[in-house]
């Protein structure tokens, strides 16, 4: 087991405060608050941004880059768009002196089995989701014909597809994009930015042109958002082709999100 290494002195980190140390080539972000010291990787598990950057309020540190929260005593991931936890580590304090003692990943403080981190809106929406999920379906007619109706588009997707092109419409089709990680499907994400129209060159169809961002300039997701996004729109039979552009400028952030988005992920 790793043994505890001295940090700092208790009265160089003021309370509340925060300070960055390193401990065996790790980064880690010491915490002071309430009289008590608490030690967690500098790493928000949404984007790797720098924790000890953000915004610390009570026990609650705010990554700085997309305001995902974590509470500095376990690690946990409190809200979007962080769904992992980050690691939390053994703190000792002893005659003034402060000494950190990293643990494995998989273990909480002391050894203890590391606690259940992702909120409670994240883990339900984590499960199977019965909308996002394929169905083998049969039908049987009165004359006793039997259809498989496997991978027949939604109802309401073939009505879209046969409408008036219209950047609304093009909004409407791409709902049907869901984040892998989040279950929350990118309009309301917030992750199009634009969607504009050039007529194709034979000016029977058009061309479509969608501007879009990601939660995170290496958000592991984002080839399946785009493939995602260009096989929904695609559908509609007025267009001749998709061209995605991923844009980070302005950078995403929670704010962009709509009220139903808020509410699937549990954030109020």
């Amino acid at each position: 087991m790793p043994e505890f290494i001295h940090v700092a002195d208790a009265d160089d980190v003021p309370d509340p405060g925060k300070v960055l140390i390193e401990v065996e080539g790790e980064m880690i972000a010491l915490f002071h608050v309430g009289g008590s010291f608490y030690a967690i990787d500098d790493v928000c598990t949404h984007d790797g941004g720098p924790l000890v950057d953000g915004e610390l309020q009570d026990y609650t540190i705010a990554c700085p880059r997309h305001g995902a929260k974590f509470d500095i005593r376990t690690g946990a991931a409190l809200s979007m768009p962080a769904i992992r936890p980050t690691l939390a580590h053994d703190v000792r304090v002893e005659n003034g002196g402060v000494s950190v003692r990293l643990r494995e990943t998989g273990s909480g403080p002391s050894g203890n089995p590391a606690p259940s981190t992702v909120p409670a809106a994240a883990a339900a929406l984590s499960a199977p989701s019965q909308t996002t999920q394929k169905a083998d379906v049969t039908t049987k007619s009165h004359d006793g014909t039997v259809t498989d109706t496997t991978d027949s588009p939604p109802a309401d997707t073939q009505s879209l597809t046969s409408q008036t092109l219209s950047e609304d419409l093009v909004r409407e089709l791409l709902k049907q994009v869901k984040d892998p990680e989040l279950f929350v499907n990118i309009v309301d994400l917030g992750l199009i930015y634009d969607v504009s129209f050039n007529p194709a060159p034979d000016n029977s169809k058009q061309l479509v042109l969608i501007d879009m961002t990601m939660t995170s300039p290496a958000c592991p997701a984002g080839p399946q958002l785009i493939a995602d996004t260009k096989r929904v729109v695609n559908t509609h039979e007025d267009v001749a082709e998709v061209e995605v552009r991923i844009v980070m400028e302005p950078p995403w952030t929670p704010d962009r999100m709509t009220d139903d988005a808020r509410d699937q992920l549990g954030i109020f």
